[in-house]
């Protein structure tokens, strides 16, 4: 029986002048997997992922989603395409409810956002869909509250919710729990060992435990390359991994 491929990357390279930040990256996502890209700072991780959607061009290579190709396709095609991600920095509306930061994204992907007359407040199709989408995440009770009013650890939730909220086939998940408290980690580790396995997930995180708790298998990157891939005792035994990134 054949697996199917979720997502494929071929040569994928990325130069900023005379910096190659990624350098031949080839990479095979089975559907259903919980990938983990681990590596230290600098090692090309969210930069592989701004390419995979599309804020950013790649120099050469290519990138399949579920055979599709998709390489260099802006983020705003993406999106309807199955395609969705949080990123390593919040990017929320303050001023608008939790709710209405949902509906915000949902119109991301809808024809509607072509059209200059359709008044989206009060359309019940994006009320329902957002509050479900809340509802996943534990924050429907806040979903009238202005974003502004809540917490660091509800606004990452938030952020799951607004991925979510467009049906992904794949999510890439960015550091979501960077700056949680311990408590918080612990909310946002369960919403994202609860996100259903028709959606596959790759996820870029620090907190060696914890990711390695949620992932199946894992690509550990290094100066802009894949240098490992395997399950979690192959990579932790790997002597590269153990030099540049498990080294006390």
């Amino acid at each position: 029986m054949t697996t199917e491929i979720a997502l494929q990357i071929n040569g994928m390279t990325k130069n900023f002048g005379g910096l190659k930040a990624i350098d031949g990256v080839n990479l095979t996502i089975p559907k259903g997997d919980r990938r983990l890209l681990l590596g230290p700072n600098g090692a090309g991780k969210t930069t592989l992922f701004n390419l995979i959607t599309g804020d950013l061009q790649p120099t050469s290579g290519s990138v399949q989603l579920f055979g599709r190709d998709i390489t260099g396709l802006p983020s705003h095609h993406c999106a309807p395409l199955g395609l969705a991600r949080t990123y390593q920095i919040i990017t929320l509306f303050p001023k608008n409810t939790l709710a209405e930061n949902v509906i915000l994204s949902l119109l991301g992907i809808s024809p509607l956002r072509w059209s200059p007359i359709s008044r989206i407040k009060g359309r019940k199709e994006f009320e329902e869909r957002a509050r479900a989408s809340l509802k996943q995440v534990g924050l429907e009770a806040k979903a009238d509250r202005p974003l502004g009013e809540t917490s660091y650890g509800e606004k990452r939730r938030l952020e799951i919710a607004l991925a979510l909220a467009q049906n992904p086939s794949l999510l890439l998940l960015d550091e979501p729990l960077a700056g949680l408290s311990r408590q918080e980690r612990l909310d946002v580790q369960g919403l994202i060992e609860a996100i259903p396995r028709d959606i596959t997930l790759i996820l870029i995180e620090h907190d060696m435990d914890v990711a390695l708790a949620l992932a199946d298998s894992i690509t550990v990157m290094y100066h802009g390359r894949v240098i490992c891939e395997g399950d979690r005792a192959q990579v932790v035994a790997d002597p590269r991994v153990k030099e540049i990134y498990l080294a006390s």
